[in-house]
């Protein structure tokens, strides 16, 4: 008799299993995109673009020892830079955001004319080579903008500082041992799969 009603109840539960299984496998890492008024770029995507920040652009000097303008003079007294250092480090962040800004512009326009194309409904393969190519020579000269002061740092930097940049970034060998400003050890640490 036990046996029997566990049965029922378990066979009595199935349907909302089932359909909460199917709700959260209805979840895809786009729900809420949808409301965005350009569905490729999030407000802080935006937001990067208007003040010329990097969004990521440059990672490929970033990560190769070629330091950033921003980043350095965020951490000009800890590397330490000398004063002509600081200067030329500023002529080059300058000379990026000003190229960055109506380049991030010309980006978030161009998305915003594809979001365009494609609420309307009005898209065919030649608009949408058009759109596409807009964008993307957007986002390849502000990629350029981004990447051509990154090499112009190594110009001026000793390979002493360029280390310690990479060390206080947390890009040293052992990332472990090299925790960077900022961060909670402990949190860093298992982040990073330390021991």
């Amino acid at each position: 008799m036990k046996r029997n009603v566990l049965l029922l109840a378990l066979f009595m539960c199935m349907p909302f299993l089932t359909l909460a299984q199917h709700n959260q496998a209805g979840q895809t890492p786009y729900a809420g995109m949808q409301n965005r008024a350009i569905k490729s770029l999030s407000d802080n995507d935006i937001n990067e673009l208007r003040r010329g920040g990097g969004w990521g652009l440059a990672l490929a000097a970033e990560l190769n020892g070629m330091p950033g303008p921003s980043h350095l003079l965020e951490l000009k007294d800890k590397i330490p830079l000398a004063a002509d250092q600081v200067d030329k480090t500023q002529v080059l962040l300058d000379e990026m955001r000003k190229a960055a800004i109506p380049t991030g512009e010309r980006l978030i326009a161009a998305e915003k004319a594809l979001e365009a194309a494609f609420a309307s409904g009005k898209v065919d393969e030649s608009s949408l080579r058009r759109l596409l190519a807009d964008a993307e020579s957007a986002r390849s000269e502000l990629r350029f903008i981004h990447l051509s002061q990154h090499y112009k740092t190594v110009l001026f930097l000793t390979p002493e500082q360029i280390k310690r940049y990479n060390i206080l970034r947390g890009y040293a060998d052992d990332p472990c041992k090299n925790i960077p400003a900022g961060h909670n050890p402990e949190m860093y640490k298992r982040h990073m799969g330390c021991d």
